[in-house]
């Protein structure tokens, strides 16, 4: 079955990607900051990762940064909040697959996820 793990430290839309991945059959795991994130990383790696730019504690810039240095092969898709453009250019430099801008669709989130992890 394939995996995703959810870092997004909004409920809403932690729980709302978290039912859309798992109506496509995965495995879904979701984390509310970088330090959940990195324990569900650590006990398992998912198949890719979607990740929050802004959140409480660790940033999604330094998890993408840790996530990249001891899972490299794992994908990383961002989500990033218009006003963070200029950060954009570091995170693809920094290795992610991806990046959507909120508001996001998120049928267009679940159809790059698919098609990154089946290649």
């Amino acid at each position: 079955m394939r995996s995703i793990l959810i870092v997004v430290d909004q409920p809403g839309i932690r729980l709302l990607l978290g039912e859309l991945f798992r109506k496509e059959n995965y495995s879904v795991r979701l984390a509310k900051n970088g330090v959940e994130a990195f324990i569900k990383i650590e006990a398992e790696q998912p198949d890719c990762v979607l990740l929050d730019m802004k959140m409480a504690g660790i940033d999604g810039m330094e998890v993408l940064k840790k996530i990249k240095k001891k899972w490299p092969a794992v994908p990383v898709i961002m989500m990033t909040a218009y006003g963070e453009l200029e950060k954009i250019e570091e995170v693809l430099a920094l290795g992610a697959e991806k990046y959507f801008t909120k508001p996001f669709d998120i049928y267009e989130v679940r159809d790059t996820v698919n098609e990154i992890i089946t290649g």
